[in-house]
């Protein structure tokens, strides 16, 4: 078993996509797969329904909750109340590059006050037991050098950070929506790479256009860690392979079939508590990816199944769509 890193492989936070929901569906590929949380601010965690936004289950661990935020003795506090939930790593979303959080001092404007990140570091770490990480970008418009990413990376590492998430884009805060933002500044890994070996001791993973396995044991010849994002979403199966390619696992590989069986018991637990449909299957159909029939079975599970009554029939119809994937 591969025991170098916990960050050898993991999945980016993705607002609007990593929820509970998701993250339990993406365990059940891989058992060593680090897994993030969507971020989730500290105004909506303190004056908010901490209790839902916080909500995780223990069969998601290993899990790290993002948050976003700029007020050391908020996050702190945040910190502490993530310890107590059961996550194992508070990451700061220091590479968000939305307008709106913008506006709030969240997210990769932050890049531009090293000092301030380093302070809601240190209050983190005091605050909890727990790791505490940074994720970024390579650099935001008006601060781009990287001179200024080595004091950026300096600065919040005197504070006590070991281990730096980065997305190998600069964050263009000058009008690109945060979609254009993943796709138009062009990927820079030779920057990356070069942060790792000005600070050898520190963990970088690198985040940022990796798709295939293959691409991640290429990065891993440099890197401490890949962090994929809608690489994975969009085809979870990838994960499939994950913990034998990468961990040294002996565990088979599980099918899509086997995956949607262990499934259903789940999904017929939230739907009688607190999930509704949509909430659990708009993850899920993504497992139909890459196989004949695919797409019939991504019909079912987001257009048909608001068509009928007897839900364990379209579920029927799915799983035997699977059979031999």
């Amino acid at each position: 078993m591969h025991k170098t890193t916990f960050h050898r492989f993991s999945v980016a936070p993705m607002m609007d996509l990593t929820d509970s929901y998701c993250r339990f569906f993406l365990r059940l590929l891989s058992k060593y797969t680090w897994i993030y949380t969507e971020m989730v601010t500290t105004s909506a965690i303190l004056y908010g329904k901490h209790g839902c936004l916080l909500h995780t289950q223990e069969a998601e661990n290993p899990i790290a909750l993002q948050l976003g935020g700029s007020i050391p003795a908020d996050l702190a506090t945040c910190a502490r109340m993530a310890e107590a939930a059961g996550y194992n790593e508070v990451n700061l979303n220091v590479g968000c590059p939305s307008s709106r959080v913008q506006n709030n001092m969240i997210g990769a404007i932050l890049m531009a006050h090293p000092a301030l990140v380093a302070d809601c570091v240190k209050a983190m770490r005091d605050a909890a037991s727990i790791p505490v990480t940074v994720k970024h970008r390579i650099g935001i418009s008006e601060r781009d050098s990287y001179a200024e990413l080595c004091d950026f990376v300096g600065t919040v590492k005197g504070a006590g950070c070991a281990s730096f998430m980065v997305h190998a884009r600069l964050a263009r805060l000058d009008g690109l929506s945060p979609k254009e933002n993943r796709d138009i500044p062009p990927l820079r890994y030779d920057v990356v790479s070069q942060l790792k070996q000005d600070f050898p001791k520190l963990e970088f993973i690198l985040n940022g256009g990796i798709k295939t396995l293959k691409q991640c044991h290429e990065h891993l010849q440099t890197f401490d860690g890949v962090m994929l994002g809608r690489g994975v979403y969009y085809n979870p199966y990838l994960l499939a392979e994950v913990d034998q390619q990468l961990f040294g696992s002996e565990t088979p590989v599980i099918s899509r079939a086997q995956l949607f069986e262990q499934l259903q018991p789940y999904i017929a637990e939230q739907l009688a508590t607190r999930g509704t449909v949509h909430h659990i299957m708009r993850h899920i159909l993504w497992l139909g990816t890459r196989f004949p029939g695919a797409r019939k079975f991504r019909q079912l599970l987001s257009v048909d199944i608001h068509k009928i009554s007897d839900l364990l029939v379209l579920l029927d119809q799915a799983g035997e769509l699977l059979k031999g994937q």
